[in-house]
């Protein structure tokens, strides 16, 4: 068992303490923004001219992995593969999964404007040969890539398209209970307008959550969910609405050093016990002191303003640049945490 099987078997148990609380690192982006989502490379001034190769992005995921403080390693199908073929998860306690669809409004590429339109469902990756590496797995055949994987589903209020995602959903579970495929349900808030009032709209997307699982047997569940925060109560009213669904919550973006820790505090606060951040952890000036400074506020160790001066202790130690200043980087800046 990976160290993630191990503390999703406590939190359903109801053993959880802040020592369970699951970090993933989601390093998928080459499945929406594509080459820019490898991130800069940056020198120890801060300046930067190119964004990383992939072999630079996997020299990073990989270091990452090693650092051992992640639970979950989120990458795409193909550059799992070649980490695989490195031996990184070899002896590693880290989960390794992979993105299993990649639906029309993650595509925002350099000019492109699909994301524009109401989502629509779309999957690249083969579960059986991510899991397996064959097209027909025999029964019993071992896993050699991974048997989890994440399924996004985005609800914008539009009958036809949502009546496309949910139909592709459940082509999705039938394929995955074929490969003996696991999966978590990220849910992001729709991609377009409504017309639901902004107040209604974290409950209406609560709603669709506990609707589209409503008619799944537990057999064909998520192991958990992966939604954006929509403030205190609407993720109390999610997460203890049932407490067989597991709520995680996602990054989203950037921000300030503040940002990332004030959501992480937040969201264990209020009830989640899964944190998937991708872009505050890529996007941070040293990334591996991010994610140990991240634990320890998912530990209760550290407040949010107290893991900011630490972490940027850590940068001085290195030598390197921090992209805020400490009172600037000190600051909450996104609306939803300022409640």
């Amino acid at each position: 068992m990976t160290r993630a099987d191990e503390k999703l078997a406590r939190i359903r148990a109801g053993r959880y303490t802040r020592s369970d609380f699951i970090i993933a690192d989601a390093k998928d982006g080459d499945m929406g923004p594509s080459l820019t989502s490898t991130g800069p490379n940056r020198a120890r001034d801060g300046s930067w001219s190119r964004y990383r190769t992939r072999a630079e992005f996997l020299d990073q995921i990989q270091a990452i992995v090693e650092q051992d403080v992640v639970d979950i390693m989120l990458t795409s199908a193909s550059n799992l593969e070649a980490l695989h073929q490195r031996g990184v998860f070899r002896t590693s306690k880290v989960k390794p999964a992979i993105r299993a669809n990649d639906t029309t409004d993650i595509w925002v590429m350099r000019g492109a404007t699909y994301a524009k339109r109401p989502s629509r469902p779309f999957r690249s990756a083969s579960l059986s040969h991510v899991a397996t590496g064959t097209d027909a797995p025999a029964p019993g055949q071992p896993i050699v890539g991974t048997d989890l994987g994440l399924y996004s589903i985005t609800f914008n209020n539009d009958l036809d398209a949502d009546y496309a995602s949910l139909e592709a959903f459940s082509a999705f579970r039938a394929d995955a209970s074929a490969n003996r495929f696991k999966y978590f349900l990220e849910v992001f808030n729709p991609n377009v307008d409504t017309g639901i009032d902004p107040a209604l709209l974290p409950h209406y997307v609560n709603d669709c959550i506990l609707r589209c699982i409503a008619g799944v047997t537990q057999a064909q569940r998520p192991e958990f969910l992966k939604i954006a925060y929509n403030g205190p109560k609407a993720l109390e009213e999610l997460a203890g609405f049932d407490p067989g669904v597991i709520v995680g919550v996602l990054g989203g973006g950037a921000g300030t050093t503040r940002d990332c820790f004030e959501l992480l505090a937040q969201a264990e606060r209020y009830g989640a016990r899964v944190a998937l951040f991708g872009r505050k952890i890529n996007l941070a000036e040293s990334p591996l002191d991010m994610v140990a400074t991240m634990r320890e506020v998912a530990s209760g160790n550290l407040a949010p303003s107290e893991a900011v001066r630490a972490y940027h202790g850590a940068l001085q130690r290195q030598d390197i640049k921090p992209t805020r200043d400490l009172a600037d980087d000190d600051v909450v800046t996104e609306a939803v945490l300022k409640g």
